[in-house]
């Protein structure tokens, strides 16, 4: 009897080892996350070389990377901006605070806080043909993450709608023209923005230099009957971060980079034509090179790529940034990806695969924990900045106002990725270049097609910048009032 026991006792062992072991290591189904082995075989040495690279300091001053310059064995760091020295320890005296570019810097202590998440190590066998099983160009998970990033957000609608990447801004915003523009060349579509504006709307449409459409100006000044307009409808404002209704009632290409909950309210979603979005302004990833757009309803007759020097030029412009845009019309969406095909031949596998990665990590818990750090940070900032400038009468920035967010559930004021500045003495006619003297950099107001009274600043770049930002204009201020206390 005792045996038989024994017996029963060992076999019912067995089996709870098995079903354990199941569960560790298969999990509970298919939608269940694929679990970690305790043993590496092939992806081990790949694991303990990034480990290695990403736990060099560099002082904290700047990082090593894998694909980075080596010396003597080892990876060397790449300095932030001012720091300089085998380990960027060294502090440039006199160094100028660059807030020129919109590099979004301030994220990467979030995503070092969550590196095991984000972290991806791929095969060298990682999708070598060039499409998916159930998408040419498109991974289907990603598209479904995209979808339920903007559900949680609450800034677009996409139901109903077709989502394209792309792996340029200028690819996607002149894939929206040449989507929008008349086909008759005798009389070409308007192209029109409102001041300021990206500069990139006006430059790549006199680029490309086309016969369906021409860039004409400033939609105040735009005065005519004629209603075959194109209208760059930029919200939030980029500089000034202001939220913008369409102008002139004609077609509109909404670019939406900067709407998201850090940097701006969200009173509703986004129900226009055709929306972009990007990446990089999202999650700071702007290396990664990935955006979309959002299309609705549009004209059925999109484009034909009427010469090998268009699609060149189209070609040499998708090393901009990454995009992705929805679409509702059928038709319309066969011919973006058509357009996405002959640019480029579709988008990196490699680079899908990062931005699902991320996202998956920014949507945990609804996104709460992403954007509750991303918006402290601006906020911060901006908290700081605003006390420097409420202390000058020769300088001031852009006003903010509160609104609620449906994100958030309550009422917040905006926190822009950038200060415009404008110089208010009348000798002051270029703000950039009296910034340039206090040793700050910065863009001018003539970039954007406004006056040059005033001046962009960055307030996405790293943590090292923003703190010298904040001296230099701490120093420049305290001329005014003889008193120098960094803020």
């Amino acid at each position: 009897m005792k045996k038989y026991c024994y017996g029963i006792c060992f076999l019912i062992s067995v089996a709870i080892n098995i079903l354990f072991s199941i569960h560790l290591y298969v999990g509970d189904g298919p939608n269940q996350e694929i679990s970690c082995r305790s043993s590496l075989t092939w992806s081990e040495k790949a694991a303990a070389e990034a480990e290695a690279v990403a736990a060099i300091s560099c002082s904290g001053h700047g990082r090593a990377f894998l694909d980075g310059s080596i010396s003597d064995g080892q990876p060397v760091c790449e300095c932030y901006g001012c720091y300089s020295g085998t380990d960027c320890s060294e502090l440039s005296p006199g160094c100028a605070a660059d807030a020129n570019s919109g590099d979004p810097i301030y994220l990467e202590p979030f995503w070092m806080q969550n590196a095991a998440d984000t972290a991806v190590v791929i095969s060298g066998w990682h999708r070598m043909s060039y499409e998916y099983a159930d998408d040419p160009m498109m991974s289907p998970e990603l598209d479904k993450y995209i979808r339920k990033l903007h559900s949680v957000a609450g800034n677009a609608i996409t139901q109903d709608r077709y989502i394209v990447f792309g792996v340029g801004s200028s690819q996607l915003l002149s894939a929206a023209v040449y989507a929008l523009s008349s086909q008759n060349s005798s009389s070409p579509s308007n192209v029109l923005a409102s001041t300021p504006f990206y500069h990139l709307y006006k430059d790549q449409t006199r680029l490309f230099n086309s016969k369906n459409f021409v860039y004409r100006g400033d939609t105040n000044s735009w005065q005519t009957n004629n209603t075959d307009v194109i209208e760059f409808v930029t919200s939030p404002t980029n500089p000034g971060g202001e939220l913008k209704k369409s102008v002139t009632g004609g077609k509109t290409i909404h670019d939406h980079a900067y709407f998201w909950p850090q940097f701006t309210p969200i009173p509703g979603p986004s129900d226009h034509d055709l929306m972009i979005f990007s990446l990089s302004k999202l999650t700071g990833h702007a290396g990664t090179r990935f955006g979309y757009v959002v299309y609705a309803v549009l004209a059925s007759s999109f484009f034909q790529l009427s010469s090998v020097r268009y699609i060149l030029n189209i070609f040499l412009c998708t090393l901009i940034i990454y995009r992705w845009a929805i679409i509702k019309d059928k038709d319309v969406y066969d011919k973006v990806l058509n357009y996405i095909y002959l640019a480029n031949a579709g988008i990196s596998k490699d680079t899908q695969l990062r931005v699902l990665k991320v996202l998956k990590v920014a949507m945990k818990a609804d996104g709460k924990p992403f954007f509750e750090f991303a918006y402290n940070q601006m906020s911060d900032r901006w908290n700081r900045l605003t006390s420097v400038f409420s202390k000058s009468t020769r300088f001031s920035i852009q006003p903010r106002h509160p609104l609620h967010c449906n994100f958030f559930h309550q009422t917040r004021q905006p926190s822009p990725a950038y200060a415009w500045v404008r110089c208010e003495r009348q000798e002051d006619n270029d703000c950039a270049a009296v910034l340039k003297a206090g040793k700050i950099i910065g863009q001018s107001g003539s970039t954007f097609s406004a006056k040059d009274r005033y001046a962009r600043l960055s307030l996405i770049k790293s943590q090292d910048d923003f703190e010298l930002l904040m001296q230099r204009l701490t120093e420049l201020v305290s001329l005014e009032n003889h008193n120098i206390e960094i803020m």
